[in-house]
């Protein structure tokens, strides 16, 4: 039995199977507002997912520079967005970024653009936060790297406890904000500078 119910899910059209939960929802996926709405779940699921086809540490390695600079480079106030990969509902906030190079650097844009590929697949926020810190560690190879990300999960405003306005704040410290108080410290002083 189990052989078939996976043949079956593997053959079926992502189209079908948001028709299938459609109607166990206990809709009808003939109604006018419904017609179409198979076809933009699956789009709208592959732009959301779209990470998982992009090379994060490629987009990195295509903009790094030497340099002579070995104070914090901080990218602060990333607006992101991913899918809890528990429920499939959206979390979405900032991240912040720093990392203090040492003969190398990444451009700016390439920052953020990190943050995207990794919040555009399902995910823990906890896991989300390393995966930023480690995969700017990998390619840069600085001294350190620090990443705070604050966001709110419509898993908890939405359903559960149903309660808005929580924010959750994870951070992953690496290198030097790691085994220098000093330097976390004026890390998150930066961040919370709204100036």
């Amino acid at each position: 039995m189990k052989e078939t119910v996976a043949t079956t899910l593997t053959s079926a059209s992502f189209e079908e199977l948001v028709r299938e939960m459609i109607v166990r929802l206990g809709e009808d996926p003939k109604r006018e507002g419904l017609e179409r709405t198979p076809t933009r779940v699956h789009h709208a699921l592959e732009q959301l997912t779209r990470g998982y086809r992009e090379d994060p540490e490629g987009i990195l390695r295509g903009a790094l520079f030497t340099v002579s600079y070995d104070e914090m480079v901080i990218v602060k106030d990333i607006e992101m967005f991913s899918l809890c990969e528990h429920h499939l509902l959206p979390f979405f906030g900032v991240c912040h970024v720093a990392y203090m190079p040492r003969g190398r650097v990444v451009g700016l844009s390439k920052v953020p653009r990190l943050v995207d590929v990794y919040a555009h697949r399902l995910q823990l926020q906890e896991r989300l936060t390393r995966e930023i810190a480690e995969g700017l560690e990998r390619v840069v190879e600085p001294d350190g790297v620090a990443v705070v990300v604050e966001a709110r999960h419509l898993c908890m405003e939405m359903r559960g406890v149903e309660k808005s306005g929580g924010q959750t704040v994870t951070s992953c410290m690496l290198g030097v904000f790691r085994d220098d108080a000093r330097t976390r410290g004026e890390f998150l002083e930066l961040i919370r500078n709204q100036g």
